[in-house]
């Protein structure tokens, strides 16, 4: 048994860390989008990120710990960056990731054991809206997107612990006016007409892409299961990000958790 202890923010207490299983440490890490070159705040995550990295290996061994970091390759940053240099979506993804790679090189990050992209884990997100949408924790608008029904969500909120109107104020602006209650977030959105068809996939609600918060969520299932052990980020991704994750994930999981351990660091020196 380890003396390792973790803040988490779910229970806002220090806490002795237990894994699920001691041969199978599970941890993920919120990676890039990738459109623009890292900037310090990713940095930073990295290297607290490699810190617990290297430390659970230290204790369990390497070759019992998983570390999933994912790419976000599909993007609005992304479509837009692309259009102002005037170069091809995959130009643009391959040569930030290559650039990347070599900065978390230079800090001496040791690299993750699985590195998924979104573009790769399109039918796992289908797959996990349609659930989503059987349960009726989520529903259709009419206009192509399919949005994230909060309200069927038991205790949203309480990694973030935001009252209702900084739940609502912090919410992220998305396409659709049709909301059934303002913290709703998309699952899934249609392509623009000025969008490139290599950034849109072929679905059942019509040619589109994923929401920002989907791709984590499907990605950490296939490559972590319904449960792990950690989940790492910045603190600017409590909310909305690290919450509606919670929520997607914990209604098509059917579970009461995500990751026992949420692990978020700060940006001060």
């Amino acid at each position: 048994m380890s003396n390792l202890k973790l803040y988490n923010t779910m229970s806002r207490e220090l806490e002795t860390f237990h894994p699920l299983d001691p041969l199978n440490v599970r941890i993920y890490g919120c990676g890039p989008t990738v459109y623009d070159r890292a900037h310090v705040g990713n940095a930073r995550a990295n290297v607290v990120f490699d810190l617990l990295h290297r430390c659970l290996r230290y204790i369990y061994g390497a070759n019992c710990v998983k570390f999933v970091r994912n790419i976000t390759d599909v993007d609005d940053k992304i479509i837009a960056r692309a259009d102002d240099l005037g170069v091809s979506i995959g130009e643009l993804t391959a040569r930030t990731y290559e650039d990347y790679v070599d900065d978390m090189e230079t800090l001496g990050c040791l690299p993750p054991t699985v590195e998924p992209r979104a573009t790769e884990h399109i039918p796992q997100m289908i797959e996990m809206i349609q659930k989503l949408l059987a349960q009726n924790n989520a529903y259709e608008d009419g206009s192509g997107n399919v949005l994230f029904h909060t309200a069927s969500m038991p205790g949203y909120g309480s990694l973030s612990r935001l009252s209702q109107e900084d739940l609502i104020a912090g919410a992220r602006i998305e396409v659709s006016n049709q909301k059934r209650d303002p913290r709703d977030f998309v699952l899934w959105k249609p392509k623009k007409d000025h969008e490139p068809y290599n950034c849109a996939f072929d679905s059942p609600w019509g040619f589109g892409r994923p929401g920002w918060h989907i791709e984590c969520s499907a990605m950490a299932k296939e490559h972590l299961g319904d449960v792990f052990d950690v989940h790492m980020g910045g603190l600017d991704l409590r909310f909305p990000h690290h919450e509606n994750e919670i929520a997607q994930s914990c209604c098509a999981n059917n579970t009461d958790h995500m990751a026992r351990y949420w692990v978020h660091n700060g940006f001060d020196c």
